[in-house]
């Protein structure tokens, strides 16, 4: 990245530990701040593991369906270099080049390579739309946010999808040929289509793919999917009532630390600055204050920021910092992105 990207980059991640250091004198408990157990960070971690570990799987195996040899290491190491280039990245724009790059330097084909991708959100979205399904009639009836924030995940999952299919239909007749007319009243000049039309070709060569992919390693990447996305969620649920024994299990207490950080996760994609910009400490301490119990409030968001997204930057750095950072440099410096590649079908 550029310097200025890295002052960017800089700026967000001090107002992120300033608005959680504000957050955390804020909610700073009479008693001191509690030491969770060991035993509740060995469940953290083993949850996080847990849900790097589907997700490679869901790669891998949804790239096999689709008779692509994808080795269990590249696709862990796709997940974390997407993971890392995701949090030092506003909008987390970085993910799917950093992705591309480590799929290009473990020799697989420039098509394949979209397609991994393109398997990959496919897999997400209906795998959020399903655990949206099932939250809703769970959590039916246990408080007036649960309609709402249900909305919002499935909504943008539905968006996903529906400007997927959008592509796709314009993939039949639209992928050859100048631009039509309504494209250049929108501004995309000839240079610009061409970028369009390979990218609609790739899509429909993904769409086809799956018409002859393996159903039964179809099935075990959406289990995956699924899982990975169960997983992620289940985070700040472990940490406050594992945390604090006291606190009593019901479906009107596990619905908001539920609810919540599946919004933030998801709804934190259309924050721009890199990280969220103290965006989702500031979000969370105005949703989750009266869900938590006062004395370990504190000490649920400074761990579940850290077992939700600082960790991740740390194993990402570690096993494909230097992938991912060489996909962010300028253009002429690095691989092109998946949307310009010239080889991309």
């Amino acid at each position: 990245m550029s310097w200025k990207r890295w002052l960017v980059t800089i700026l967000s991640f001090a107002l992120m530990l300033g608005i959680s250091g504000w957050v955390v004198s804020r909610h700073w408990p009479t008693g001191g701040m509690p030491w969770l157990a060991w035993p509740v960070h060995a469940a953290a971690l083993a949850t996080v593991t847990a849900e790097i570990v589907t997700r490679a799987l869901k790669i891998q195996a949804s790239a096999r369906a689709c008779g692509i040899p994808l080795g269990f290491g590249t696709a862990l190491r796709v997940c974390l270099a997407g993971d890392f280039a995701a949090a030092i990245t506003p909008a987390r724009s970085g993910a799917e080049p950093s992705r591309f790059l480590v799929l290009a330097e473990s020799g697989t084909g420039p098509a394949q390579r979209v397609l991994v991708l393109f398997l990959e959100l496919f897999l997400e979205m209906w795998s959020l739309v399903l655990v949206c399904t099932v939250l809703a009639v769970a959590f039916r009836g246990r408080g007036a946010s649960t309609g709402g924030l249900l909305a919002l995940v499935g909504g943008y999952s539905t968006f996903v999808l529906g400007v997927g299919t959008a592509g796709w239909f314009l993939s039949r007749r639209n992928a050859h040929g100048p631009p039509p007319r309504w494209a250049v009243a929108v501004g995309l000049t000839a240079p610009r289509w061409r970028v369009v039309q390979r990218t609609l070709r790739a899509l429909r060569a993904a769409v086809q793919s799956l018409r002859t992919a393996n159903p039964a390693l179809m099935a075990l990447a959406f289990g995956g999917s699924v899982l990975h996305v169960c997983f992620k969620v289940a985070a700040l649920p472990m940490l406050v009532f594992l945390g604090d024994p006291t606190f009593p299990l019901s479906m009107e207490r596990l619905a908001p630390l539920v609810l919540w950080p599946l919004a933030l996760f998801y709804g934190g994609v259309v924050v721009p600055a890199p990280g969220g910009g103290g965006f989702i400490e500031g979000a969370f301490a105005a949703t989750l204050s009266d869900a938590i119990p006062a004395g370990i409030f504190a000490a649920a968001l400074l761990w579940w920021r850290f077992y939700t997204f600082y960790l991740y930057i740390l194993i990402g750095g570690l096993a494909a910092g230097d992938a991912a950072l060489r996909a962010l440099r300028p253009r002429d410096a690095s691989v092109p992105s998946p949307l310009s590649h010239p080889s991309a079908p």
